[in-house]
């Protein structure tokens, strides 16, 4: 459901599985509990099912190390609706409007990703939690929590092993 992708800058890779593939958005400060606070969300290339439970590190661009860990796992309910009738997920996500209720062991309850643009070739949209389950007032789980959820490991973890090989 979730990765802490330490890229070229950290962030965190929110997947959704639609129609037998991992649909992904990159989100720079990583998903929020609080309804104050939103979240961009950049649109990125749909994933295969695989890469859901994958961690691993690798060697960046000029050298550097990056890695990616499973910061979040669960399952989701899709829960668009438009004039009160369920929108298929697949019709939610090309209208530019999904809502999902997430069943994870860290983020929980009801979040709505909102489409609002387009900027250098690529979908810009918003993460906002909604009222309800999971609602967590001023916290900041993807500042304060680092380890991944199957392995225990950080994303420094995986990069000093894979150095140390």
């Amino acid at each position: 459901m979730c990765q802490r992708h330490h890229a070229r800058a950290l962030h965190h890779d929110l997947r959704l599985e639609i129609d037998g593939v991992l649909v992904s958005w990159a989100v720079p400060k990583g998903p929020s509990p609080d309804p104050s606070v939103r979240r961009l969300a950049i649109r990125t290339d749909d994933h295969d099912m695989a890469h859901a439970t994958y961690e691993g590190a690798y060697v960046r661009d000029g050298g550097a190390p990056g890695s990616v860990i499973v910061w979040d796992t669960g399952t989701y309910e899709h829960r668009t609706r438009r004039d009160g009738t369920p929108v298929p997920a697949p019709v939610a996500l090309a209208d530019g409007h999904l809502v999902v209720d997430l069943d994870g062991r860290r983020l929980t309850g009801p979040y709505a990703l909102t489409r609002t643009g387009v900027v250098a070739g690529k979908e810009q949209w918003i993460l906002v939690k909604m009222r309800g389950r999971g609602v967590e007032v001023e916290a900041d789980p993807a500042a304060e929590m680092l380890t991944s959820v199957l392995s225990g490991l950080t994303n420094a973890d995986l990069e000093r092993q894979a150095q140390a090989r």
